[in-house]
């Protein structure tokens, strides 16, 4: 997945963090897995000059697209996972890059042993599956499941103070839905693609990463070395996978097992402040940047240790006494509010910064369009210049080969909107065709911009530009006329286009880079997306009636995106006379202290690397900091490991962290199953204070 912005961050699901780790995860392989130097780099090209490179119909084999089937429903399972728990969400693309490697290449060592194998497995194929995998589990994501789409249900409506206008979810509208906004966005951007990667010379940090991690697979160094990276994922993925299974036993109700252990003290428990044994959340702590992870644990301790148990001893004055801790006219509503305060403060930082920043590259490629044909290198000389100029000649002469037609484009893009706007009214009536209709023509200018400043940045403002329809819809359509309901809407609509977009721009830089045909990623990007189209509501389907108190603050998936976004359209839609007292001052405050923080961020330089991420540290507000430790623990363990072996850690530590990740989140699955067919875990695992102990004791003793 591309970087999500801030906001992706870690949620877009929410909170946009979901970027930020995408560099580090995706830097760390390229230390161990690339070509091994800059020089080798600089003559990729000529390593693979013997190699054939098929045609754009050759790169689509059946094998490439079954394999993404089945990766595409593992990692819809992890992303799904990780958006209706926290809604941090990693890059997975190492791991895509690897299951895919892996299991074509045994596939073809099998075939080839029986003297079956007619095709060789190239690298443009690995890209296509790459690109298939990524785009099937991104709509996971985009698809709003922990976020505005299930903001939509009941269940969320009856945790805030908008209680009537809902839209539980069904199966059949929901992948009706997807289906009808989620190819927009690829139209939209595929006639700029020669501009943004050849013209431009657009950077695209995550796709290039991705390029370097599989042109790296299929040279027999890298071969060797990603089989034994595989080799450990498969390892960690077992004991993660095991690990799930031995804690399930201890988990017969609310309340029990070893996410429920103190192992703070109990007053620490009580506050959200405890270790809870979580192999996902290790993983993803050894993924993201340290940076993350330390936000996060400071956003903790600055809700949960500090301002939250102050505002208790508000109550009475505040707030009514004995709402309960899930009424938003109590404590919960300073939570969730300023969270939002901090999230909205961040994003609109980011949105001026990267569009000021995409406006004046714009501005400065088309000044500079004449000195920008040569290649820009670092302390250049006349080899490593003939060495790139080879590479970009190959390169170039390769994308330019398969053209994809502007008719086909704008064809596509007008019919799929046109469907759509007459679609859209009959799942969402209060989503007028007139709202839509002024979304698709200012969608494509936004997608352009959201393509153009990932490729800079390697910042996707999808989550921004959704919150911008949810405050722009709603104060058009109005209490009266549904708004909360069509502003979630019109989100998903804009999220879903602008994602998509600066997703398949990725994959044309990956494209180019391992000469992989931009008609190929078309259509494995095509296919992705409508696999995940069926593949990701079936998933959310399984949580959704394997566990009945989804989406509540203390089941297991809390799904705080979708409250949160939810009280935006709220906000969006009624304004802010339902808050409680002092709250909307308090979401001033954050709002500010979000853009200052970013501010001095961006004008310190380099000490910058050490102030917090105010979207980052919005994120336990909610739900508390239980899984800021799991990922500390996870950021310890990578950095001892860099101290004791950089070169390992470098190349294997990402392999390590995707299998945590991958073994706890495939666990889902069986464990969605048990509780489907009502089978229950045998034992209670609980803890209790001394005091309480006695009690039970004396009351057993009667």
């Amino acid at each position: 997945m591309a970087q999500n912005e801030n906001d992706d961050m870690a949620i877009d699901h929410g909170f946009e963090l979901e970027q930020h780790h995408v560099n580090h995860e995706q830097q760390q392989p390229q230390k161990g897995t690339r070509l091994s130097s800059k020089e080798d780099e600089a003559s990729v090209e000529k390593v693979f000059k013997h190699l054939l490179v098929p045609t754009w119909q050759n790169q689509l084999t059946l094998r490439a697209f079954v394999v993404s089937f089945f990766l595409s429903v593992l990692f819809s399972f992890i992303v799904m996972k990780l958006n209706l728990t926290t809604g941090i969400i990693p890059s997975l693309n190492v791991s895509a890059g690897l299951l895919g490697f892996f299991f074509v290449k045994t596939w073809t060592k099998f075939l080839e042993k029986s003297d079956m194998l007619k095709k060789p497995f190239t690298r443009q194929e690995n890209t296509v599956i790459q690109t298939c995998v990524v785009a099937s589990s991104g709509i996971a994501f985009s698809g709003g499941f922990g976020s505005y789409l299930f903001g939509m249900s009941e269940h969320v409506a009856k945790q805030s103070s908008d209680t009537s206008d809902f839209k539980n979810p069904k199966l059949g509208w929901i992948i009706a839905f997807l289906f009808v906004v989620s190819f927009l966005g690829l139209f939209s951007v595929v006639p700029l693609r020669k501009i943004m990667v050849i013209d431009f010379k657009l950077t695209y940090p995550s796709g290039t990463a991705t390029a370097h991690l599989i042109n790296s697979f299929h040279t027999p160094q890298g071969a060797k070395l990603a089989k034994k990276q595989v080799k450990l994922l498969g390892k960690f993925f077992s004991l993660s996978f095991l690990w799930g299974f031995f804690q399930w036993f201890y988990t017969a109700s609310d309340g029990c097992g070893f996410q429920a252990f103190p192992s703070l003290g109990l007053k620490a428990f009580d506050n959200r402040f405890y270790f809870d044994f979580s192999a996902l959340y290790i993983g993803v702590g050894m993924i993201c940047p340290y940076i993350i992870n330390i936000s996060v644990l400071l956003g903790g301790i600055l809700s949960w240790g500090v301002m939250w148990p102050l505002i208790k001893t508000r109550e009475g004055h505040w707030y009514k006494v004995n709402l309960g801790d899930g009424n938003l006219q109590g404590i919960q509503g300073y939570r969730i509010f300023i969270a939002i305060a901090m999230i909205l403060g961040d994003g609109l930082y980011n949105f001026v910064k990267v569009l000021t920043h995409t406006l004046l590259g714009l501005f400065n490629q088309i000044r500079n369009k004449q000195r920008a044909d040569a290649l820009p290198v670092a302390n250049p000389d006349s080899s490593s210049i003939s060495e790139l100029s080879y590479n970009d000649q190959r390169r170039k002469q390769f994308f330019l080969k398969d053209q994809i037609p502007i008719w086909f484009a704008v064809g596509g893009y007008v019919a799929i909107a046109s469907i759509s706007t007459a679609t859209l009214p009959h799942i969402f009536p209060q989503l007028k065709w007139y709202y839509i209709l002024v979304i698709y023509l200012i969608a494509p200018t936004l997608a352009f911009c959201n393509a153009y400043g990932n490729g800079l940045t390697d910042w996707s403002l999808a989550s921004t530009y959704g919150k911008l329809a949810i405050f722009t819809i709603g104060a058009w359509a109005g209490a009266s006329q549904g708004g909360v309901l069509a502003s979630l809407a019109a989100c998903g609509v804009m999220m879903n286009i602008v994602s998509t977009a600066s997703d398949l721009m990725q994959d044309f830089k990956t494209g180019y880079l391992t000469l992989a045909s931009p008609r190929s990623m078309f259509v494995s990007q095509i296919i992705g997306t409508a696999m995940g189209c069926v593949i990701s509501p079936c998933v959310f389907w399984i949580f959704y009636k394997a566990f009945p108190d989804l989406g509540t603050p203390k089941s297991r998936y809390p799904a705080p995106n979708a409250i949160v976004f939810r009280n935006m359209a709220i906000l969006g839609v009624q304004g802010f006379g339902s808050l409680p007292n002092n709250c909307l001052l308090l979401c001033y405050i954050f709002f500010g202290a979000a853009i200052v923080i970013n501010l001095i961020k961006d004008l310190v330089g380099k000490v910058g690397r050490f102030i917090p991420l105010p979207m980052a540290m919005a994120i336990p507000f909610y739900l508390g900091p239980y899984f800021a430790i799991d990922m500390c623990v996870g950021s310890l363990i990578l950095f001892v490991w860099e101290k004791v072996n950089k070169a390992k850690a470098d190349a294997f530590a990402p392999a390590v962290a995707s299998g945590l990740i991958c073994g706890d989140g495939i666990w889902t699955l069986p464990a969605s199953m048990l509780a489907l067919f009502g089978v229950k875990p045998p034992i209670c695992m609980k803890f209790l204070s001394r005091a309480t102990n006695s009690r039970v004791d004396t009351f057993l003793g009667n």
